[in-house]
């Protein structure tokens, strides 16, 4: 994630509108790194800063901003020591982005051109330095691919960005290179920590971005035969035996559950990119894709007799999972803090002005008035035997995700209503504040039956007659 705190384990997955029911651009991801990191989320506002200005904390990377900064949400670390890890976001113009999938280049790409690891673009800065100031997911592309041409970049990163009309997957693969893919409409992709865009199109500007002079960059340095199709994935990523129980594996189980017609192997470097899906996806469908530990699988870590043998989407070292919904005039930011598989997506609405007050605390050591430490609890008392809790815990996720979705659509239909601007801020900061305490309560609720139930497993017990 940060030099100092190790690179970012995460999973993504962007879905293209006519791949969704209703018609939604959705892209999201979970933000792994550490199993005690809180996040927090943040209404951050439309401003006017004279002398606009980034520093890095965590490198040498500097950047003048422009003076309009756009409003947008975000979910930021609990501490700016590191740096900011603003991380994902849906912006004013409703444009939605999510920074980084880590991924990795080989060492002959790295060779002829280095990553610059002193003054480059970091993932840290990536949110906050390009999100406040695009009008298109485009433009997203556009302005981080300027970055990287004129600073560099520090690291091998995946960036997405969507706006209600199309997704973008961009990938930074040496020190000044990089590639952008839409994705298809009735498509999607899945991503997991490796370098994923397979061949591109040059003479295809509506589907495909690439940093200038790409071309010219592989053929000098001779790192690919010209006369074969231009595949970023084989020239720039990484092919070893590594990727075949972390990375593959996470592709596979998300395509397998989205497309279950298209046998497969967790174990190949051949998984496509691009992917239609068996049926239309809901927002659920995509939850259930970032909440994946290979459920009831010989793989599913849960199950206590199954070996470790691939690294599921779904892991304690997920800080926050989000997903970016843009449909017409609609965009939710769908929050899940901790683990997705034993937390729950709050679809927030990222216009708002008022940040629900457990969302705003948290800090390393747990405390009681977090939100990212009262689902982080649940997931530890669950942890102590998941096949005897594990019920307690669905049937609150169950309950839960039907008061939130309740709310959200009865708050939909008030909003269609109203046309005062003032109005309109209002419901929806009112509205936020019920999403989160529906959750809080509900997980809280959890939390007393899990400690109370927990009482009776104390090893310290010994029972001869049972009137003693």
């Amino acid at each position: 994630m940060t030099h100092q705190l190790g690179r970012s384990s995460c999973t993504s997955i962007l879905i293209g509108k006519s791949a969704t029911t209703d018609g939604s651009v959705i892209i999201g991801r979970n933000e792994d790194a550490k199993t005690a990191w809180p996040k927090h989320l943040a209404f951050n506002q439309h401003e006017i800063i004279e002398n606009n200005f980034f520093k890095s904390k965590d490198n040498k990377f500097e950047l003048t901003l422009p003076q309009e900064k756009y409003a947008y949400s975000s979910t930021p670390e609990w501490t700016d020591k590191y740096g900011i890890f603003e991380e994902d976001g849906i912006n004013e113009f409703h444009v939605a982005m999510s920074a980084t999938e880590s991924a990795y280049a080989n060492d002959r790409v790295q060779a002829a051109d280095p990553f610059n690891e002193k003054s480059g673009i970091l993932e840290e800065a990536m949110v906050t330095v390009v999100l406040p100031y695009i009008k298109t997911a485009r433009e997203g592309v556009e302005r981080l691919g300027k970055i990287v041409q004129e600073h560099g970049a520090a690291e091998a990163d995946g960036i997405l960005f969507a706006d209600k009309n199309e997704a973008w997957y961009m990938e930074i693969g040496s020190g000044h290179h990089y590639v952008a893919q839409r994705i298809p409409d009735d498509s999607y992709a899945v991503v997991a920590n490796q370098l994923a865009i397979e061949k591109v199109n040059f003479r295809d500007p509506a589907n495909f971005i690439t940093s200038p002079g790409l071309q010219e960059f592989v053929n000098q340095n001779n790192l690919w035969p010209q006369n074969q199709p231009f595949n970023f994935r084989l020239i720039f990523g990484t092919h070893d035996d590594s990727d075949l129980t972390y990375n593959t594996p996470r592709i596979w189980s998300g395509q397998k559950l989205l497309t279950p017609s298209h046998e497969q192997s967790p174990t190949t470097f051949n998984l496509p990119f691009i992917q239609r899906p068996d049926h239309p996806i809901a927002i659920q469908d995509a939850q259930r894709v970032l909440s994946d530990h290979y459920n009831g699988s010989q793989y599913d870590l849960s199950k206590a007799k199954n070996p470790a043998r691939f690294r599921p989407i779904s892991i304690a070292t997920t800080q926050e999972s989000h997903l970016l919904q843009l449909r017409n005039d609609d965009m939710y930011h769908w929050l899940a803090m901790g683990i997705p598989s034993q937390s729950v997506y709050i679809p927030f609405y990222p216009q708002g002005t008022k940040v629900p007050t457990m969302f705003k605390y948290g800090k390393k050591e747990f405390t009681t008035n977090s939100a990212y430490w009262v689902f982080k609890e649940a997931s530890v008392l669950v942890d102590r035997n998941w096949s005897k809790y594990g019920s307690l815990l669905t049937n609150t996720q169950k309950q839960t995700n039907e008061q939130l979705v309740k709310l959200r659509y009865d708050t939909d239909k008030k909003l269609h209503k109203l046309s005062q601007q003032e109005e309109k801020l209002k419901l929806i900061n009112t509205a936020n504040q019920k999403l989160a305490n529906c959750a809080i309560k509900n997980y809280q609720q959890l939390i007393a039956q899990l400690i109370t139930l927990q009482t009776e497993d104390s090893p310290l017990k010994f029972k001869i007659d049972p009137n003693l």
